[in-house]
């Protein structure tokens, strides 16, 4: 049953990536059509994580009173809307407007996705589950990169908008009707949630850490690894190209990473190597003749592990804390997605060159390690140590 749950859950959460991904396929047809320069471009594109910095908590807290399947269905129907309004829009700011009320939805499906998934591999797998959850999204994107360039020059840039959302609202329609609580298949009933402890929010915090720094580093990988390799002389199409080899490559060796992690264990092994390749992806963008070869260690071992990093999250609380622990996790990942890519640009601005944020998205991908460990250590602390048998 969980397998299913699992493939339901997927083909819902692309939808996120498929979202996501309208405004940049069309930000050309943006320009020509409202005037715009390509800075509004980015900042309608980054209207869409913006709310999430605000609503993690208030989303998690809803769930000790509204149902995940509700609550994850809401967010999708607020990404349909949201492409909706951008998709009918007549100036620049509705748009902005449309992607705000997608991004609310993004951060509800998301979270509660991510909860549901944990709840139903809860100490069973793991691992793997979270890996293949989390590859919905480069997916979709995939997906949307293809889709809606397609339909924006076939059919008129707002298409792709009103597509995504059709996808949205028939995502949340199969949410709705056809998942199934955890608990129901346990055949135990949810309990009110408890207030977190002091070690919660410690195994909370430092799990929300390493993947808002994972995720940070990758974002500065798409930013900048293509202008490094433009620098070393590649034409842009065939920089891109090259870059986005690593993201093709992560959806498979996310999941099998997630696997071997399972099967394994040996985490904290995994994270090491994987990390290491990380770093070593972006600073090898600087060498001449090294693009591919950066890019497709980045792809094979640099994020593979994503997976592995989101499974903390399910790890630092019980299912009966989840819903507003899942709240303080986004909150931290947000923070931290939304400080990062400002200050990989003012590097740029200061160094006039792509390879002083490279760097920092390479201590990124180091910093990844420290939390991960801080989370072991806070988790092994608090862990009971072996029961004696009475004589």
């Amino acid at each position: 049953m969980r397998w299913r749950i699992l493939a339901l859950l997927f083909f819902a959460r692309i939808a996120l990536g498929i979202q996501f991904q309208t405004l940049a396929s069309v930000g050309d047809d943006l320009v020509v059509a409202f005037g715009m320069d390509y800075a509004g471009i980015g900042m309608l594109i980054g209207l869409f994580m913006a709310p999430g910095l605000f609503l993690a908590m208030p989303a998690g807290f809803m769930g000790r009173y509204l149902p995940d399947r509700a609550l994850s269905a809401l967010g999708l129907g607020a990404l349909a809307a949201g492409g909706l309004v951008s998709g009918v829009a007549s100036t620049e700011w509705v748009i902005g407007l449309g992607r705000l009320l997608a991004g609310a939805g993004f951060l509800f499906a998301t979270l509660y996705f991510t909860k549901m998934v944990a709840d139903w591999f809860d100490g069973r797998e793991i691992a793997t589950a979270m890996s293949i959850l989390v590859m919905s999204w480069p997916f979709g994107i995939a997906m949307g990169q293809v889709g809606h360039t397609w339909l924006a020059a076939a059919f008129g840039w707002r298409i792709p908008f009103l597509v995504a959302s059709a996808y949205c609202a028939i995502a949340a329609l199969a949410v709705l009707t056809m998942y199934r609580p955890a608990n129901d298949a346990r055949g135990t009933q949810p309990v009110a949630a408890p207030r977190l402890s002091a070690r919660d929010w410690q195994l909370t915090v430092c799990a929300g850490a390493a993947w808002g720094l994972f995720n940070a580093g990758y974002v500065v990988y798409l930013s900048f690894g293509p202008k490094m390799l433009e620098v070393l002389g590649y034409p842009a199409l065939a920089a891109a190209g090259i870059i986005s080899v690593g993201s093709w490559l992560m959806i498979i060796s996310g999941a099998l990473c997630g696997q071997v992690a399972d099967r394994l264990g040996r985490r904290q092994t995994i994270l090491t190597i994987c990390m290491t390749a990380a770093v070593a992806s972006l600073l090898m963008l600087n060498i001449p003749g090294a693009g591919l070869p950066a890019s497709l260690l980045f792809g094979l071992l640099g994020m593979a592990p994503a997976g592995v990093i989101m499974a903390l999250a399910g790890e630092a609380l019980p299912p009966q804390k989840r819903a507003f622990g899942m709240g303080i996790f986004f909150t931290v990942y947000y923070a931290i997605m939304t400080a990062a890519p400002p200050v990989a640009g003012s590097i740029f601005d200061a160094t006039d060159s792509p390879y002083g944020p490279l760097v920092m998205g390479a201590l990124l991908f180091a910093a990844v390690l420290p939390a991960a460990l801080a989370f072991r250590f806070f988790k092994l602390a608090g862990d009971p140590g072996p029961v004696r048998q009475a004589s």
